[in-house]
């Protein structure tokens, strides 16, 4: 069974930095895509950086973009979302999925999901 695990979440000022690191376990086939998600309370489900497995290529949503970096580690089966210069807007429970078929940042995409982790950012 797959098996996504998040960590490396917590609370920063404005301004500070945070990594947050999806271990993938179980998987028989490697996935095709895996991204970042995120959701703040009263809110929707925002795809924010998703990345191709196979090529490395990354794409990301405009309210990140120059200050997040997703990579992945195939040895350690490890997505990571580095978090540069951090805001009290980015405040929210973040998500890792994985896919099979298909990449993006919609959330239909993705069949496997983490239980997510809390960033905070306090001004």
């Amino acid at each position: 069974q797959v098996r996504l695990a998040e960590s490396g979440g917590g609370s920063v000022q404005t301004g500070g930095s945070l990594r947050l690191s999806c271990g993938l376990s179980g998987a028989s086939v490697y996935p095709y895509c895996m991204a970042w998600f995120r959701q703040a309370p009263g809110q929707g489900r925002e795809g924010i950086a998703n990345i191709y497995l196979t090529s490395g290529a990354t794409s990301y949503a405009d309210s990140v973009k120059g200050r997040f970096i997703v990579s992945h580690d195939n040895v350690k089966n490890t997505m990571y979302l580095q978090m540069n210069n951090l805001n009290t807007t980015d405040t929210a429970k973040y998500f890792c999925a994985a896919s099979n078929g298909a990449c993006g940042l919609g959330d239909h995409v993705y069949t496997y999901w983490g239980q997510g982790t809390q960033v905070t950012v306090s001004s």
